[in-house]
């Protein structure tokens, strides 16, 4: 097991929030502070100004945090009570501190979010608590449980770098804050390559690349965060669910389709309603009865399941489903594919008996491994369980959870991994699970797939079998996505490789060229274009008065794999010699047989090379 913390890092960071908000404090006295957390790669903190701040205010706040830096100020930590803590921020007018404790004075305990219980200064594990943590620098003191540096002076390079808007505490009734954005490292070699990376992020933002490969759009008629698909961008969707599917026919997942509302009664039953009804499109019918779009597929499988008596000799019943999801975003925080009110999920849920749950983990496992390791991506584990000192949190009893934890735990030791990261509180409400955590081709860390052991929905559906003996034996389910969501994964694999997606995913494989608008040389390309689609290829056609040189350009542009110019000799000696994409191996100029290139592709795709 591996520390999901780099201590240093995280206090230095965390301390240049601190230096942050008391530079702007110095800048603008009536400055009202929000929260300031640590995140991936820096930092921010929240303000309330009466001004908007510019990109040149940055530069302005920098040279104020320069100063703060230079002074070397030792961080000293301090403790008050809460109403101690409260008279302090009143005087001060922090009415958003004054909110953060009296919540916590309301209610005694720390059922707040994580980044809460940061800025309160109380550690997470504290269910009762009447002192908050306070850290001082100069004249500047915040509601903080740490960690910090021991001075200003023991900080690296960092640099602030965006401004954005953010409700206080999430809400969008509440106040809007000003976000303000920061990153920081060890060392300036770090700080240079971090932006480096960005850079080269930008080029390959999916977004941009979306449009310029036509592979997706958005209409304001049809509204944000409901992505359309193009015929290219549907390719690319249909490949991907494809080669899941084809992964899972090894162990005889059996496929099933749901309607896309339901009755508010179903997520009652589930516990879904209660837990995410603020996020859920909700519909009434003319008849007064409330529905639901779905925002998730378990428990209308689970109706199909229980649809009829169950013997322990059906057992695992394995269920499958390519569909969409609905879940009501906010505007906000709607970007691209990566948020969206409109979620296709590869959906799949294994119905099982206690004792067959090792085995069904290993075999969902394989699936997602081998989805991976096809695009060249190396997996990390991490096992993500319930919070013992939390679990107001969650469903369910600590006994239970011991119990299912264990049970995946087992696993991850039994295949030889010992490297797991511990995911302490990082659970689904429902179920602890196991994620699987890749990384891009810029470095970047993402979850890729999940399997969740669900102890919690079979007991409110009251799922069981028929055991050995007769008796009635409760059941427990597996859920599993491969990619998450194809959005995800389109936005994933577009950043990933820039574009060029391999040979089996690209939408479009082969592009044939016309050198001229001859008879002779449109007939044969035309047929050779027949021939190749027949062969299962996906082929385009340039038959347009565009010189050859623009024909070939408009190719690489759309990033195709191969690329054919058909002119008088390919015609005469029935040969051709495609143009492969620069990241593809080298034909070497070779002339070849129409069928011999044709068996080249269709090799690449069946191995998906």
């Amino acid at each position: 097991m591996v520390d999901r913390s780099d201590q240093k890092i995280h206090a230095i960071r965390h301390s240049l929030a601190h230096i942050m908000a008391s530079a702007i404090q110095k800048l603008w006295p009536e400055a009202k502070f929000g929260v300031g957390p640590v995140i991936d790669n820096g930092f921010y903190y929240d303000v309330q100004l009466d001004q908007s701040i510019t990109p040149e205010h940055l530069k302005k706040i920098e040279r104020e945090m320069d100063k703060i830096i230079k002074q070397d100020l030792p961080f000293e930590q301090s403790e008050l009570s809460i109403a101690e803590a409260t008279s302090m921020f009143k005087k001060s007018r922090q009415p958003f501190k004054v909110s953060l404790l009296e919540d916590l004075a309301k209610h005694g305990t720390t059922s707040a979010k994580d980044i809460d219980r940061e800025q309160l200064g109380v550690k997470k594990g504290d269910a009762k608590v009447t002192t908050v943590s306070l850290y001082k620098h100069g004249d500047f003191q915040d509601l903080c449980r740490g960690p910090h540096v021991a001075s200003t002076g023991k900080i690296g390079p960092f640099k602030l770098t965006k401004i954005a808007g953010a409700y206080w505490r999430g809400d969008e009734k509440n106040p809007q804050l000003q976000r303000i954005y920061g990153v920081a490292f060890e060392t300036q070699q770090e700080l240079d390559d971090y932006f480096k990376m960005i850079e080269e992020a930008e080029r390959r933002d999916h977004r941009k690349l979306g449009k310029e490969l036509d592979l997706f759009v958005f209409s304001d008629l049809v509204g944000a965060g409901l992505p359309m698909f193009t015929p290219r961008g549907t390719s690319v969707r249909n490949s991907l669910d494809s080669f899941v599917q084809e992964l899972r026919g090894k162990y005889s997942f059996e496929p099933v389709s749901i309607p896309h509302i339901t009755r508010k009664e179903l997520y009652e039953t589930s516990g879904h309603w209660n837990k995410f009804k603020d996020e859920l499109f909700k519909i009434k019918s003319r008849e007064g009865h409330e529905f639901a779009l779905k925002p998730m597929n378990c428990p209308h499988h689970i109706q199909i399941f229980a649809s009829k008596p169950r013997s322990y000799r059906e057992l695992p019943i394995r269920y499958r489903e390519t569909t969409m999801v609905y879940r009501d975003e906010q505007s906000g925080e709607l970007s691209g594919l990566s948020r969206v009110r409109s979620i296709t999920q590869d959906d799949a849920h294994i119905f099982c008996r206690s004792s067959q749950v090792k085995e069904e983990i290993v075999k969902a496992w394989d699936v997602v491994a081998s989805f991976y390791k096809a695009f060249g991506i190396d997996l990390k584990v991490r096992l993500s369980t319930h919070d013992p000192a939390n679990m107001g949190a969650f469903v369910g009893t600590t006994q239970q959870w011991d119990s299912a934890v264990t049970q995946l735990r087992e696993v991850i030791e039994e295949k030889g991994v010992k490297d797991w990261i511990d995911g302490t509180g990082e659970a689904a409400f429902y179920a602890p699970k196991i994620d699987f955590m890749g990384k891009d081709a810029l470095g970047r860390e993402f979850q890729a797939s999940t399997i969740q052991l669900d102890f919690v929905q079979p007991k409110n559906f009251g799922l069981t079998c028929t055991n050995e003996k007769g008796e009635e034996e409760d059941l427990l389910i597996l859920h599993c996505a491969v990619s998450g969501s194809l959005e995800r994964m389109m936005v994933l694999l577009t950043e990933h490789y820039a574009g060029a997606f391999p040979v089996w995913l690209a939408p479009e494989q082969i592009r044939i060229m016309s050198l001229n608008d001859s008879s002779e040389i449109l007939d044969y390309a035309g047929l050779l274009a027949v021939n190749m689609r027949e062969a299962g290829l996906r082929v385009e056609t340039d038959f347009t008065n565009e010189s050859v040189g623009k024909k070939i350009r408009n190719a690489e542009l759309y990033k195709v794999p191969y690329s054919i110019v058909v002119g008088p000799e390919e015609v005469k000696s029935n040969r051709l010699k495609p143009r492969a994409r620069k990241d593809l191996h080298d034909l070497d100029g070779s002339a070849l047989e129409p069928g011999d290139f044709i068996a080249t592709v269709r090799h690449e795709i069946e191995n998906r090379v």
